[in-house]
């Protein structure tokens, strides 16, 4: 990734709203991460990892490192955990809240030395939305790829259509990511009430949340697996 590019994902995390929207104290979104837990609980169990604690993954863009506290607690072993962050103050938040053991990188995830074929994950969450260069994406996609060992593959969360609010993000959608991982059997499942209109139902109460998610077509999200063979 250039120092231009790098410098511009910078600059638009900086221009997101408060950390507040994302606390867990909100419904709308304690509802929301409960929902991808329990929909990625069933894809493990749907590709027979039922021992997490011998899976290696790395997570891409893991910020403060919530998603891989979220992982210790599903029972992944430390050691096998790694994140990778762009951003120094998040990376920072990250090595103060997780295990010393789980493994920490800074700078650009397409620079990291990790050896192909040497993790059984590589998982990103929202962060292949945040890069509005094809290019660039990409290049990550690569990266992501090559480090994956046959038999595992690419745990992806991200949103699949635009946000008409925010320029700075821009949803990616199943066939952006076929064209991304060309190589991969892709199996996806929409998840996530569009926030919008998450935040509004759980002000009238937390379910509204799960009647109106009931309609696949108001879910904004896919927790997808890309397979390598």
């Amino acid at each position: 990734m250039s120092h231009r590019e790098v410098d511009a994902v910078a600059e638009r995390y900086a221009r997101r709203g408060s950390a507040d929207r994302y606390s867990m104290l909100r419904p709308d979104v304690w509802m929301s991460v409960q929902e991808r837990q329990r929909a990625m609980l069933r894809l493990f169990n749907t590709l027979g990892f039922t021992d997490l604690r011998a899976l290696r993954l790395l997570e891409v863009g893991c910020g403060a490192g919530d998603n891989l506290l979220e992982l210790l607690r599903l029972g992944f072993a430390p050691a096998h955990l790694q994140g990778a962050e762009l951003l120094p103050e998040r990376l920072q938040l990250a090595r103060e809240r997780l295990p010393q053991a789980v493994a920490l990188h800074g700078g650009d995830a397409c620079q990291l030395d990790i050896a192909p074929g040497s993790l059984d994950i590589v998982y990103q969450s929202t962060v292949f939305s945040s890069l509005l260069d094809d290019g660039f994406q990409q290049q990550l996609a690569e990266a992501m790829w090559r480090w994956v060992r046959p038999g595992g593959g690419v745990l992806w969360v991200d949103f699949t259509v635009n946000n008409p609010r925010n320029r700075d993000v821009r949803g990616v959608p199943l066939a952006r990511m076929r064209q991304l991982f060309p190589r991969g059997r892709l199996q996806a499942r929409r998840i996530t009430l569009a926030p919008p209109l998450a935040r509004l139902a759980c002000r009238l109460h937390p379910q509204a949340y799960t009647a109106l998610n009931t309609l696949p077509w108001l879910r904004t999200h896919v927790l997808a697996w890309v397979a390598k063979d």
